[in-house]
């Protein structure tokens, strides 16, 4: 864990951000126009809990696997797939009930943790220890598995084309984004990007490739075929992660050293305001670790692993409406309407 900043996020532009509830402990209360259910992976309690989004409780929490990172749901909303970090698979859980219905062995030494599952019906997967990405065909049926080599260190995060053919992946150990060809298997093409980059999200037209550099304190926009750095936006400290809005308006860091989020005019690549997530009150809360977007792209959820906690933010407001229980140290997030 890196050390912590005293530095607070300020909001530039006029807009709101209320204070945050105190505490390290859920405080949760129903949300009567919110709707469907938050998943949560807790990688230090090695389980996997349902949320409903309603009531704002978690309604059921099992067992999982060793250090559970990403999550990722179907494209029908019936199954979560889950990368197992401490170990060698990819489990399916069933959103209904959380019981397990496969597990996929992507091999020795795997260590699974980025995890796409795209709207072909496949799961993509990065395997960090086997400096690697798994495609998974018909996963609750053959799962047949096709393994694509990056050759760089520490392949963590991944981002998988609309049309399946290509991937990116970002490699903190060797400070690069690379391209991998899904189909033809030529060799990947990789670029440096920064100090440690690792979030990484694929706009929605394919068009433009945002990553985040936790080391540098920036984000990228990179051509996703040519890997060329488009520009460069400096952001608050340690945005360990990116994600673009629904409506692809806005790209938001999650900032772990200062408890806060940047948000970016994903047309003019500029740093349009700061959320404030946590307060000084709360310094185990400030590790924002995986964000995620409602499907209307009102709310974010904010993984507050340390404190185990899931701040819910209005994204209009930068209002921390709620926190939800973050069971385990949550960390991967998955949502369904």
């Amino acid at each position: 864990m890196v050390s912590r900043f005293a530095l607070l996020l300020t909001l530039p532009l006029a807009v709101a951000c209320a204070p945050v509830a105190g505490g390290g402990d859920a405080v949760s209360s129903p949300a009567p126009d919110a709707e469907g259910a938050l998943f949560v992976a807790g990688k230090f309690g090695n389980t996997l809990s349902k949320v409903d989004l309603a009531s704002g409780e978690a309604v059921k929490t099992v067992d999982s696997c060793a250090n559970p990172h990403e999550l990722a749901t179907s494209p029908d909303e019936k199954h979560v797939a889950l990368a197992c970090y401490g170990g060698q698979t990819v489990d399916i859980f069933s959103t209904a009930d959380l019981s397990r219905v496969a597990s996929i062995d992507l091999g020795e030494n795997a260590r699974p943790h980025g995890i796409v599952w795209h709207a072909n019906g496949d799961l993509y997967a990065t395997a960090e220890g086997r400096k690697s990405v798994f495609w998974i065909r018909d996963p609750l049926g053959k799962a047949e598995t096709f393994e694509f080599g990056s050759g760089q260190e520490g392949t963590h995060m991944l981002a998988v084309a609309p049309d399946g053919l290509h991937a990116w992946t970002t490699n903190l150990g060797s400070r690069t984004v690379s391209l991998i060809d899904l189909k033809t298997r030529r060799a990947p093409q990789s670029v440096e990007v920064g100090e440690e980059p690792e979030g990484i999200w694929l706009s929605d037209d394919g068009d433009t490739l945002w990553v985040s550099a936790r080391g540098s304190n920036a984000a990228f926009k990179l051509d996703p075929q040519t890997l060329e750095v488009r520009q460069r936006i400096e952001t608050s400290n340690f945005p360990l992660r990116i994600t673009v809005r629904p409506q692809g308006d806005y790209a938001v860091t999650s900032n772990l050293s200062d408890g806060g989020l940047s948000v970016i005019d994903t047309a003019t690549g500029k740093v349009v305001r700061s959320i404030k997530v946590s307060g000084p009150d709360q310094a185990e809360a400030k590790t924002q670790v995986t964000i995620l977007f409602s499907p209307n792209g009102e709310r974010i959820y904010v993984a507050e692993t340390m404190a185990n906690t899931i701040a819910e933010v209005d994204f209009a407001s930068g209002r921390v409406l709620r926190r939800l229980p973050g069971t385990g140290g949550g960390d991967g997030l998955a949502i369904i309407e």
